[in-house]
């Protein structure tokens, strides 16, 4: 006889409902377990893909000294515009430097600078006829901005505006040690750090490199990250140093920087790089609002001296001035502005064309050449090439104006600003000029990339002919200068384009 154990109902309905919850229960359980692992694993794969991307800091507007602040990733996920469509029998070279895209070789014949190099023959004409008419131009900056990334067009420029491969040389040599020198922070050099990141930002944007660049993009990118912070931070006002009567320079060559870099990288090739805009014009309209009312700009941006500034600082805001205007955001009173400018400049000529510091006088240690480029550019800059301060400037420029790297007459400074408007002027002036600056700035770059110091070479030291030649010294500060103003002297072939092509895509 076998007994047998029998649950009643209640005891069998309670059983299976505990085994009904524990079914679910474990369910739930494996479920969250492998969403865990999921996300687990997820994570580690986004930590080995992620990019090293540089951050924006966006500060809120307020005081200097305002903590406050707002980090944010900088989407880096740009797409490169697709380059101009070309014969599918072309022949293609690649740029060994700026860019590993592929360019089509010019239908022109490039002869070999070797075999004339500083002979005379090679130099062109320049971008003007040295005529009142007028003469090359910065009217369409946007387009030549784009012209000067083709490797073609550089070199097709190069060559009939008498430069050298050589030249192009030079300046990719110089942005790669520009690159090995940068700082951490994107910067550059240890003093005037914002006025030595712009210089160096104008040479990158003169040889077209922007964030997007294959070799250089990071520095660019870094470059225009740092200045963006500083703007952000002070409320509009780019320093170092505040304290310094001299910021404002620094100020102008950085809303120089700033606004080009908006045109070539945001405007043209729509790059992301935020809160860039909003740096331009704050910084840009700061100055504009700045103006001093004699037409310059003065120390620490004074406004109530007498004084009034001098064509040195009047220079670089003019400078600014264009590029803002260039960069097609909206600035309040540009045009006064910058009718005003030119007016002060035009008074400080005198009548053999040189112009005076901070009245129409020259002084003692000048032949008034320096100052004479400065204006004539600026004039030119603002679509008055025709204008008589331009033609007279040139032609003290053309009689008297040398380069001895190793002498009185090592103005780079000056020289950074003749080149571009003895260019622009062209004819036999520019002729003359081109072998005046080329060959001695090709001879004095030093094989890591960086430009010699000035004035040292076997002569002793001898005073230079210039203003502040702080450009002159064996630091980090004084290399770092002297090096941007030559590099910009040899991109002056195809950094802007001339008037004749102003319509050019």
């Amino acid at each position: 006889m076998s007994l047998h154990a029998q649950l009643s109902p209640e005891a069998q309905a309670r059983l299976a409902a505990q085994r009904r919850t524990s079914t679910i229960s474990s369910l739930i359980i494996g479920i969250l377990v492998m969403a865990l692992v999921g996300v687990i694993l997820l994570i580690i794969g986004i930590q080995f893909s992620k990019p090293d991307i540089p951050t924006i800091v966006s500060y809120s507007a307020g005081s200097e000294t305002e903590e406050s602040l707002d980090e944010r990733k900088v989407n880096t996920s740009t797409q490169r515009k697709p380059s101009s469509p070309s014969s599918s029998m072309a022949k293609v070279i690649a740029a060994a430097s700026a860019s590993p895209t592929a360019i089509p070789v010019p239908d022109i014949d490039i002869p070999d600078p070797s075999t004339n190099f500083g002979d005379g023959e090679d130099f062109g004409s320049g971008w003007g006829d040295a005529s009142d008419s007028g003469g090359g131009g910065f009217e369409n900056i946007p387009v030549a901005m784009k012209k000067r990334c083709s490797l073609a067009d550089r070199l097709a420029r190069l060559d009939s505006n008498g430069g050298t491969k050589e030249c192009e040389e030079a300046v990719v040599k110089a942005l790669r040690w520009f690159k090995k020198t940068q700082n951490k922070d994107g910067s550059w050099a240890k003093g005037q750090r914002t006025a030595m990141t712009s210089l160096a930002l104008l040479a990158y944007l003169g040889h077209c490199e922007t964030a997007q660049s294959e070799e250089f993009g990071e520095s660019v990118f870094s470059a225009i990250t740092f200045l963006v912070n500083k703007a952000m931070k002070s409320n509009g006002k780019m320093a170092d140093d505040f304290k310094d009567d001299h910021w404002c320079y620094e100020h102008a060559i950085a809303v120089y920087a700033l606004a080009e870099a908006y045109t070539l990288c945001v405007k043209s090739f729509g790059e992301n790089i935020p809160n860039l805009e909003e740096a331009v014009q704050s910084t840009g309209q700061f100055m504009i609002d700045r103006q001093h009312k004699s037409g310059s700009w003065e120390y620490a941006y004074k406004m109530d001296n007498s004084r009034g500034g001098d064509t040195s600082i009047a220079g670089w805001h003019i400078q600014a001035l264009k590029a803002c205007y260039h960069s097609g955001i909206e600035f309040k009173g540009i045009s006064k502005t910058s009718r005003a400018a030119l007016e002060y400049m035009e008074s400080m000529q005198v009548e053999n064309g040189g112009i005076g510091y901070s009245s129409p006088k020259i002084r003692d240690n000048s032949d008034g050449t320096t100052l004479a480029a400065v204006g004539a550019l600026c004039f030119q800059m603002w679509d008055k090439s025709s204008s008589p301060v331009v033609r007279k400037a040139c032609k003290l420029i053309n009689d008297k104006m040398k380069l001895d790297w190793d002498g009185p007459d090592s103005d780079l400074y000056g020289h950074y600003y003749a080149a571009q408007c003895m260019i622009n002027y062209g004819g036999d002036y520019w002729k003359r000029y081109n072998k005046v600056f080329r060959d001695q700035t090709l001879a004095n770059q030093e094989e890591d990339g960086s430009f010699r110091p000035v004035n040292t070479r076997g002569k002793g030291k001898v005073k230079i002919n210039a203003v502040a030649a702080s450009f002159a010294g064996d630091g980090s500060f004084g290399r770092h200068y002297r090096t941007a103003l030559s590099t910009m002297m040899l991109e002056v072939y195809y950094r802007f384009l001339p008037a004749s092509q102003k319509t050019g895509g």
